[in-house]
């Protein structure tokens, strides 16, 4: 596929142009050392994300709010309602990631945000606004800004491959399930790691902000947890052999693999991630509203259509909702 050679060899000019951030300006000098980047929590692993208030109770985190009955019609949102400020602003605003391989990232041809978590959020803006061309702003979000963003207001809703769990729904609210993932390895194909289990004092990238950082730090094999901004860092350090591995979703590390052939992902899927858009508490009606969408595409094939548009032609069952009401 022509994008995908696209991206991967954009990353390699991005990676061989940092390389050549460290030549001498002087020609008699020769070329100086290159010092890459120092990875984020390997000497300091008190970056790793903890929750102060110790862990949250159990709940079921992936039942949400039911829907309102039937969906308002585009253009005509109920009065006083969070859709209805929306559409007077005129625009959707989502947090997205630009940096995660056909879930949500910039394609180097167009320059345009795009991806499966992309499409979910426009059809969100469409059925406020009967179309979404002109009504959806997308906004750079890293795994750690996603729940400020929300909480500041900065963004209406995060589609961000972003993990359902109890902990999160004591700051923000999350829409139904609308996919299944599950946290894997990526190694280099040279590797003779099977599993998490082979990276006992390996160092183990993943981004700050996100539960795959903290998985990382829980594993019973003990890596060491590497912390950075966004997953395309990872794939730099681990192509520098600065990590050993990179462990997230494996939607994620299916992207990096396509934009770099010589890594392999092992192991079984060692943990759940189940995906919800996150929307800010206070927000329930637009949680409410947000299940009505996703309710509509599970069953018109909108979303079949989109899984077949990113992910590939075998196209499963959508996660079914589960309500709280």
């Amino acid at each position: 596929m022509t994008t995908r050679r696209v991206v991967g060899a954009a990353l390699a000019l991005v990676t061989a142009l940092v390389a050549g951030c460290g030549a001498s300006a002087d020609p008699d000098a020769g070329p100086a050392p290159f010092a890459p980047p120092r990875p984020v929590g390997v000497e300091d692993p008190a970056v790793i994300p903890t929750n102060s208030a110790g862990p949250a109770p159990a709940c079921d985190a992936v039942a949400s709010l039911r829907p309102s009955g039937s969906l308002p019609a585009p253009g005509a949102m109920p009065a006083g309602t969070t859709m209805a400020r929306i559409a007077e602003r005129g625009r959707l605003v989502v947090g997205v990631n630009q940096n995660t391989y056909l879930f949500g990232y910039r394609d180097a041809a167009t320059g345009e945000i795009v991806g499966f978590d992309v499409d979910i959020a426009r059809e969100v803006a469409a059925a406020i606004f009967g179309d979404w061309h002109g009504h959806i702003q997308l906004v750079a979000t890293t795994s750690a800004q996603r729940i400020p963003y929300l909480r500041d207001k900065t963004v209406d809703i995060v589609a961000n491959t972003m993990t359902i769990n109890c902990d999160r729904w004591r700051q923000v609210n999350f829409s139904s399930q609308y996919y299944q993932a599950g946290q894997r390895l990526l190694v280099p194909r040279t590797s003779t790691a099977r599993s998490i289990d082979d990276m006992r004092g390996k160092k183990v990238c993943a981004a700050s902000g996100s539960t795959s950082i903290q998985n990382i730090a829980a594993a019973a094999s003990k890596p060491v947890p590497v912390s950075v901004a966004d997953w395309t860092d990872c794939l730099v350090l681990l192509q520098q052999g600065q990590v050993d591995g990179i462990s997230t979703d494996d939607t994620i590390l299916a992207g990096l693999m396509v934009q770099d052939p010589t890594t392999k992902m092992v192991g079984p899927t060692f943990t759940s991630e189940p995906y919800g858009l996150a929307i800010a508490q206070g927000s329930e009606d637009l949680v409410r509203f947000v299940n009505g969408v996703l309710e509509r595409i599970r069953a018109d094939g909108t979303w079949a259509a989109i899984y077949r548009r990113w992910l590939g032609s075998d196209v499963p069952t959508p996660p079914a909702a589960r309500y709280r009401d």
